[in-house]
């Protein structure tokens, strides 16, 4: 019986960094992908852990973030809120759904009650339905969700009703397992991205599930960034697809691909070679093939 454990820290930039982080992880499960990105300023850990451990270990690191990780002086092209931005307990299977919300409702009241660390619940465990989304708290990124706060129109589930000094905030969720997958298109306009974006998300009218915006990357070229919540549903070849149709509109289409972590198994079904994947190694990337 494994639970993951998937935290995102709003940390690309230093390696020195986020293999310590990594170091704390691998002290309490298996570390099964660490994914190191220097243009959005992120890194996302992705870890199989006993369940009895799963919430030490995601608390021990958290507190490792918000030491060596200061929100006040962080920039990055991921939107992001605190130093650990985000922190799913994923469930691989749907049996381990009640163990899954158990332990990411301990975790968060750890945060917030002993490290004093504004906790969000989003997902399947936010308490409305504007709270579902991470772009609801992530909206004007750490310094408007201090205003939020301070004002009183935002408030934590757990934890102090204000920023951490260093830490900014996070959010807390169980989950089952996501894609989270980018799209390199081959253009240099990145508005050509967020129009594209704008359309393939599941809140403009887009496939059911996905979560997408456009940003721009360093190079000057422009990436669709893309959460897929239901990969038996709306395996990637659907989205590439999609892309390609959306991006078409503006005389560009998708040309490179990146998993973030790991992926489902049927996430991959049909998936078409002429979007390489960069780096993808079946036996790297499939969760069930990782955890055997």
């Amino acid at each position: 019986m494994t639970l993951l454990g998937v935290p995102n820290f709003s940390e690309g930039t230093s390696e020195r960094i986020v293999r310590a982080l990594e170091a704390t992880v691998g002290g309490y499960g298996d570390v099964l992908d660490v994914h190191f990105d220097r243009e959005h300023n992120r890194s996302v850990i992705t870890a199989a852990f006993d369940p009895e451990r799963i919430v030490a270990g995601l608390f021990e690191v958290a507190d490792q973030a918000i030491d060596v990780i200061d929100m006040t002086r962080q920039e990055g092209l991921h939107p992001r809120i605190g130093a650990m931005d985000v922190c799913p307990v994923v469930y691989p299977d749907p049996s381990l759904r009640e163990d899954a919300r158990e332990k990411a409702l301990t975790l968060a009241e750890r945060l917030g009650g002993e490290l004093e660390l504004p906790v969000f619940l989003y997902g399947e465990l936010a308490m409305t339905d504007e709270r579902r989304e991470r772009a609801f708290f992530r909206r004007g990124g750490p310094a408007e969700m201090a205003q939020r706060m301070a004002s009183g129109e935002l408030v934590p589930d757990f934890g102090p009703i204000k920023a951490h000094p260093k830490g900014g905030a996070t959010m807390v969720t169980a989950r089952p397992p996501l894609v989270a997958f980018n799209l390199e298109l081959d253009t240099t306009n990145p508005e050509v991205a967020r129009k594209v974006a704008e359309q393939l998300r599941e809140a403009g009218g887009g496939l059911p599930g996905v979560r997408a915006i456009g940003l721009p990357r360093e190079r000057g070229g422009a990436q669709v960034s893309i959460n897929v919540h239901n990969a038996e549903a709306v395996p990637l070849a659907d989205v590439v697809k999609r892309v390609e149709e959306l991006a078409a509109e503006h005389d560009a289409c998708p040309i490179e691909a990146e998993l973030v972590g790991l992926a489902p198994e049927a996430a991959l079904a049909g998936y078409p070679e002429h979007v390489p994947i960069a780096g993808f190694d079946p036996n790297q990337h499939l969760i069930e093939r990782r955890l055997g």
